[in-house]
């Protein structure tokens, strides 16, 4: 693998990761459209590594509602002076742990369906099909009347709800931001609020797919000479993830999800048509 290459897998890793554009179903476009060799199989352990360079960003952009979190669950271990305030100040923490414990439950389901849908990483008629699927949920986003729930009052019916989009977008071509942040404005969420849940449930989603592999990785053996490189890419991931979250919180108050509406549709289609003519 050249560098080159490294560092623009993981620009792309990053970008599409976040924006609301799906990074499986680019990926799946590159792999079976213009040839790209597979990732997943011939890099293993640089694919898994990408991921957690995407994690780091999501870290290093939500670090203080990531320490409230862990102050949150260290304080369920120890007693606390009601007087001082702060089993108060913790409540919204705790709260969102819940939130997003209750919203990474549909995920469990979605294993159960994984060999089929590595399958579908091959169809790219369904992957642009889902593509413009993706389109429909973020022009429909933009339409959402503004909420205002957030770790506070949002119910666990609204995190499961949201749950359940993600566990739907395991499939290539379905964002998992963009159908995460659309279920969470349609269910009332603050519009800051519905992308940093969005972003904090992809911690357990890319942790618990990942880690697995990880192992496999390494049981399958690690070329390295070929770790600079793979580092490289992970910097790039990490960089252009942050970035990219900082965009898509942007674009969410100012209610400007349509261009990746068209963005999609526009590659959903072509990638349609270049299958049925190659």
């Amino acid at each position: 693998m050249k560098l080159w290459f490294a560092v623009f897998l993981g620009l792309v890793q990053g970008i599409t990761e976040f924006l609301p554009v799906s990074s499986s179903g680019h990926l799946a476009i590159f792999q079976n459209v213009f040839g790209m060799t597979n990732i997943e199989k011939n890099h293993m352990l640089f694919d898994v590594l990408l991921h957690m360079g995407t994690l780091v960003s999501v870290c290093i952009v939500y670090r203080k509602d990531i320490a409230d979190i862990i102050r949150a669950l260290a304080g369920l271990f120890r007693k606390t002076d009601r007087q001082s305030g702060e089993k108060a100040k913790s409540r919204p923490a705790a709260r969102l742990i819940v939130l997003l414990i209750v919203a990474t439950l549909p995920l469990f389901a979605a294993v159960l369906l994984k060999s089929y849908v590595e399958k579908l990483f091959e169809n790219t008629i369904f992957v642009g099909m889902a593509l413009i699927v993706t389109g429909l949920l973020l022009f429909a986003s933009d339409r959402a009347t503004r909420g205002q729930k957030n770790e506070k009052n949002a119910t666990m019916t609204n995190a499961l709800f949201v749950g359940i989009m993600q566990a739907f977008a395991i499939v290539p071509g379905l964002s998992r931001s963009g159908s995460t942040i659309t279920a969470g404005l349609f269910q009332g969420f603050d519009r800051e609020f519905a992308v940093k849940f969005s972003f904090l449930m992809s911690i357990p989603a890319i942790l618990g797919a990942n880690v697995l592999s990880l192992f496999d990785a390494f049981s399958e053996g690690v070329n390295t000479s070929l770790l600079p490189i793979y580092l490289a890419g992970v910097a790039a991931a990490a960089i252009s993830g942050y970035f990219a979250i900082k965009l898509v919180r942007y674009i969410a108050k100012k209610d400007r999800f349509g261009g990746f509406a068209y963005y999609c549709w526009a590659v959903g289609i072509l990638t349609i048509v270049l299958t049925i003519i190659i």
